[in-house]
């Protein structure tokens, strides 16, 4: 029993210098995939960015939610429709984009936290048209589609936006109170009107605006690959891109990694893309020197 005891001992040790060198920082962590759904992840997930809260790190959550959407769609008798990997969004669908986003999922989430937060660290919940929090402009298609690679669909997408600017006063303000702001990514354009936007481009211009020590992206895979499959603990800006172009990533990974790169060059100091099916899988990433996932660090 001493001995078990002895050993939990000196795992808080371990994660004392990390403590220490991460105290009165910032870090935005996007959260989404099964991390969102499974219960006993969804209270992992509660508990970890509380700790990272009540030892002094400043911790700023973005949320997804593409299959609740989805879901919710087809309750409505609305089919989802994606052109080039991307949901169009006509009014009728950000109407329901807005509602899940900004409504179900993020209360949800700030329900969860606040659950295990205590009596001096809270949550709250913003939509990116709170406070003009995320002002966006329509995405620029064929800018977007050509960085990726890919052929520049015809279709128009709707109310599918960009990020224009943060307002980094209000998140300052009430993390500066120790609140731990909660994000949905919705955006509002010049005339007041709602755009729906990539949660991982959220969360990256997120990161730029604050100037973030770290950028957190949860995922339900290990983190990045090389072309056996085997997973890249570390790699620098030139080997991302390297990867990128020998198509050796792929899918919804390709946007996080261009994602993570844009970070990067804006001064973020390094960004993890990490297994969020792993309980704890934040604090084994952040304290611990082996860490889970794929750490990105700038050339």
């Amino acid at each position: 029993m001493v001995d078990k005891l002895v050993e939990k001992a000196r795992i808080l040790q371990s994660a004392l210098p990390y403590i220490r060198d991460f105290y009165g920082k910032t870090f935005v962590v996007k959260y989404g995939g099964s991390a969102m759904v499974e219960e006993s992840l969804r209270e992992s997930f509660a508990r970890d960015v509380v700790l990272l809260r009540y030892v002094g790190i400043r911790v700023v959550v973005v949320h997804g939610g593409g299959p609740q959407i989805s879901q919710t769609l087809e309750r409505f008798g609305i089919k989802p429709r994606f052109v080039g990997g991307m949901r169009k969004t006509d009014q009728e669908t950000m109407h329901v984009v807005e509602m899940v986003l900004s409504g179900d999922i993020n209360k949800d989430i700030v329900a969860l936290i606040n659950t295990h937060s205590g009596q001096k660290v809270y949550a709250v919940g913003l939509s990116g048209r709170d406070g003009q929090l995320i002002r966006a402009k329509k995405l620029d298609k064929d800018r977007y589609f050509t960085e990726l690679g890919l052929e520049v669909p015809e279709e128009d997408i709707g109310f599918v936006g960009e990020v224009e600017s943060i307002n980094v006063e209000l998140l300052q303000a009430l993390m500066d109170k120790g609140y731990i702001p909660v994000i949905a990514p919705v955006g509002v354009g010049e005339k007041g009107e709602a755009y729906n936007i990539n949660a991982d481009v959220v969360a990256s211009e997120v990161a730029k605006a604050l100037g973030a020590e770290k950028l957190i992206f949860l995922t339900d895979t290990e983190g990045v690959k090389d072309a056996k499959g085997k997973l890249i603990s570390s790699l620098k800006e030139e080997t991302a891109l390297e990867l990128i172009r020998a198509g050796t990533v792929k899918g919804g990974m390709v946007p996080k990694l261009r994602s993570a790169l844009r970070a990067l060059k804006a001064g973020v100091q390094k960004v993890h893309i990490i297994d969020g099916r792993v309980p704890h899988s934040i604090l084994l990433e952040v304290f611990t020197q082996e860490g889970i996932g794929t750490e990105i660090l700038p050339a």
